[in-house]
């Protein structure tokens, strides 16, 4: 497995016009992300691609609005390299904020989704953050220069964000969804359970069995409803709580698929989730 850390390295690595599938980390790998590379080391096989799976690890500054959130993020990269290694993976790029943003270059955020004639949901209590996404996964594209690259669904509107941009971009990269993995219970996996107490994981149990509950329901108020009210049981106050369009993330509209999506915290770990509405399992 190859580790591009440096400026030159990624030069190296990089000059080849070399097929690869892309999997962009924060970095604090878990069994999700894991999931992730074997994902992409299987397209890259399957599709005969020379540059296999490439890994990126970089804890993006732009989109963090709060400064301690952003310095309180897990930094794990020997760990990291470990997971990727033994998934799958055939190079990670560890790139330092100055090869992602040169301090002599301006890189350019690109607009906003147009189906985004309001702010999304995540940008309401975040905001900036899907600026700061387009952002960095543009330029991760552009440094890498993958076939396709893998997001996970824990995280929806990311996902449907970076489709959107890379479509209104002209990109010819696919953009493929990685199946949510579960903890036991049901936790959606994620960098920041680490830091939930044990009180605090098993309230956080009531966010996954909420979406079970609302997928049962039969319109999406009603979905919104039961939600809430199994959230509130074990005292989480959402940001949101809500039944959307799965693909353009606005009000549902009867016909299409409608995804239930949901943030919020517990203690002081602000956790996402989400499920298909109707659940039909």
């Amino acid at each position: 497995m190859r580790v591009v850390t440096t400026k030159h390295e990624l030069a190296a690595a990089f000059q080849a016009s070399r097929a690869s599938v892309l999997v962009p980390t924060m970095g604090a790998l878990h069994a999700g992300h894991a999931s992730l590379i074997q994902q992409g080391a299987e397209i890259a096989e399957r599709r005969g691609y020379d540059g296999g799976c490439v890994v990126t690890i970089f804890v993006n500054p732009t989109q963090f609005n709060d400064a301690a959130d952003f310095q309180r993020y897990p930094k794990t990269l020997e760990a990291d390299l470990a997971i990727c290694a033994a998934n799958g993976a055939a190079c990670v790029v560890a790139p330092t904020p100055e090869m992602v943003y040169p301090p002599d270059e301006t890189i350019p955020v690109p607009p906003l989704p147009q189906q985004a004639t309001k702010p999304f949901l995540e940008d309401r209590s975040r905001p900036g953050h899907f600026e700061g996404v387009c952002q960095v996964v543009l330029r991760l594209f552009q440094l890498t220069k993958p076939k396709a690259a893998i997001f996970g669904e824990k995280d929806w509107q990311q996902l449907q964000v970076v489709r959107a941009m890379t479509r209104e971009q002209g990109l010819l990269i696919e953009i493929v969804p990685g199946p949510t993995v579960r903890e036991e219970g049901g936790l959606a996996m994620s960098s920041r359970n680490r830091f939930l107490t044990p009180d605090e994981r098993t309230r956080a149990l009531a966010i996954s069995r909420g979406l079970r509950n609302a997928g049962a329901e039969s319109t999406p108020a009603a979905a919104e409803r039961r939600l809430a009210a199994d959230l509130a049981m074990v005292g989480i106050a959402p940001d949101y709580a809500v039944v959307r369009d799965a693909e353009t993330l606005l009000a549902p509209v009867p016909g299409r698929p409608m995804r239930t999506i949901v943030a919020g915290r517990v203690g002081t770990v602000r956790l996402l989730d989400n499920a298909p509405w109707p659940n039909t399992k």
